[in-house]
């Protein structure tokens, strides 16, 4: 039975304050997925058991953020960082050439050519191998319940298959699916359940190497596409070293390229600089957002596939780097940097952690919107577009190459405080993840603001490219009145606006965890 019906009500209900719980906590951004993985955690999964629940139900109730054609990074704390890079690869045959030849010289967004190999799947069985205590048949009930027997669209997801209908207006496959759905209707997804079930069969071996990887590559070859099955079974997730950087007297820990997590890194190294507590609100907003803007930049030059980089992230985070960054704020006026690729975003962040003090900070993708808009019909799944995070550009580090690793978006972080995680957060929203992650993070540290005050809270983007400053209602009209004498060309934003992202959180406490969930999203954050 459904903990929550009226998503309306949940929506409006947030606390001022963080929910807190003394044994294990979990919010991501739908409440049937918060519930999912509630029931783990109360059966005695742990941490990792509770957010794969959540996520496979994730893939199923919202698949306009992510799901089983998407990619997959988390951080994992179990007394020590680690890192997973859950990133596939462009086929083996996409060069430049070959993707101009087929698709043109326009930037990519839907269609075959964005299309990179689907990570997240491999993602789910590696965490449940190195920290499960549960199988993927135990936990992917929920998930194949609400595809075969379907669950209400809530008036946010019935809204996302008529807005992005249009989008998908020549894949017929897909609008079969969702192009007819509207709020208040109950979406099945059958062919989505039969995946599931031999998932919980087989494993992810049939996905990457058999039956399934066949009906993915004959899929995308109808539509033009040029993956290959050994695109698929050549793919393997990476554990990693999560980056460190200091701020305040804190670590904040971010994943390394693809991601853009040495971007958010960068913005928070350039306001350490800055003592906030002489500056006026004004001079903080532009203050920050003057080093987004930079961060944004400087990503766009540089972040890419490591093996594509012609500088280490280090260089980055160096301290002669980051004092000309700094020194390139002017205080009274906005600098809009010439180069800078705008990268959308729909995503889906989702954190837990348990009594055992096991955290995890997890991000899973489609990319925008569905995906592609190539959906494989026999077995329900959309796949990505992260491919679309390519350039068609030559002399950009971002170019299509064959068997390259798309710049990413998706940065799951951690905070430390004297060396032990304090906070576990993340947020959705392509180019907006690196802004909110300063502005929350700024206001839970320099702050000391409780986690859902901070989320709350209105908030800003800049758009990369015409650097626009998008303001939610309810910021200062001072301070919006001071951002735009100092050049800023701010429009405003509706309250509790999408595109900011939706942000998440758990902060650890001495007598358990404090959980915090985004009213943009219809998420919940519950525990026990």
């Amino acid at each position: 039975m459904c903990l929550y019906k009226g998503v309306t009500a949940i929506v409006r209900s947030v606390t001022a304050t963080a929910k807190r719980f003394t044994q294990a906590a979990i919010a991501t951004p739908h409440y049937l997925a918060s519930e999912a993985g509630l029931a783990e955690l109360a059966r005695g999964g742990n941490a990792v058991d509770a957010i794969v629940a959540a996520n496979l139900v994730l893939g199923v109730v919202a698949p306009y953020y992510c799901g089983y054609g998407g990619d997959l990074f988390a951080i994992v704390w179990d007394g020590a960082l680690n890192g997973y890079l859950g990133s596939g690869r462009s086929p083996a045959s996409a060069s430049l050439e070959a993707v101009r030849d087929r698709h043109g010289n326009d930037a990519i967004v839907v269609g075959p050519q964005s299309v990179t190999v689907p990570g997240a799947v491999a993602g789910w069985f590696d965490l449940l191998e190195r920290w499960g205590t549960r199988t993927f048949g135990d936990l992917a009930d929920d998930a194949i319940r609400h595809a075969r027997d379907g669950f209400e669209l809530s008036v946010f997801g019935g809204g996302a298959c008529e807005m992005y209908a249009p989008l998908y207006a020549e894949f017929d496959a897909w609008q079969a699916v969702y192009g007819a759905s509207h709020p208040g209707e109950v979406l099945h997804q059958p062919a989505l359940a039969t995946l599931i079930e031999r998932l919980a069969a087989h494993g992810p071996t049939d996905y990457y190497q058999g039956s399934i990887a066949s009906s993915i590559v004959r899929t995308l070859h109808e539509h033009g596409g040029l993956m290959e099955v050994s695109d698929l079974s050549a793919h393997a997730g990476e554990w990693c070293e999560p980056l460190l950087a200091n701020y305040r007297g804190t670590q904040v820990a971010q994943l390394p390229p693809p991601t853009q997590g040495v971007s958010a890194l960068e913005i928070l190294r350039i306001l350490e600089g800055f003592d906030f507590n002489t500056l006026d609100a004004v001079t903080r907003a532009h203050v920050m957002v003057e080093a987004v803007k930079l961060g944004l930049a400087d990503r766009d030059a540089h972040v890419s596939d490591p093996q594509h980089m012609s500088a280490p992230p280090a260089d980055l985070l160096a301290d002669d780097f980051i004092a000309k960054r700094r020194a390139a704020i002017d205080l009274d006026l906005a600098n809009n940097p010439i180069i800078g690729h705008r990268q959308n975003g729909g995503t889906a962040y989702l954190c837990a952690a348990d009594s055992d003090g096991l955290l995890v900070s997890l991000i899973q993708s489609n990319f925008l919107a569905f995906g592609s808009g190539v959906h494989v019909p026999k077995w329900g799944i959309n796949l990505n577009n992260r491919g679309s995070s390519f350039s068609l550009d030559p002399s950009s580090v971002n170019v299509m190459a064959p068997s390259k690793l798309p710049m990413h978006t998706l940065i799951p972080s951690m905070v430390l405080t004297d060396r032990s995680p304090s906070l576990v957060f993340g947020t959705m929203g392509g180019d907006a993840q690196v802004q909110v992650h300063a502005q929350v993070l700024s206001a839970v540290i320099d702050d000391d603001a409780d986690p859902q005050v901070a989320i709350d809270a209105p908030r800003w983007r800049v758009d990369v490219g015409d650097w626009t400053l998008r303001a939610e209602k309810g910021m200062d009209e001072g301070v919006i009145d001071g951002l735009t004498s100092r050049g800023h060309n701010v429009v405003r934003a509706p309250r509790h606006d999408s595109s900011m992202g939706h942000a998440h959180a758990i902060r650890v406490e001495a007598q358990g965890y404090a959980v915090a969930t985004d009213p943009r999203a219809e998420g919940a954050a519950l525990g026990l």
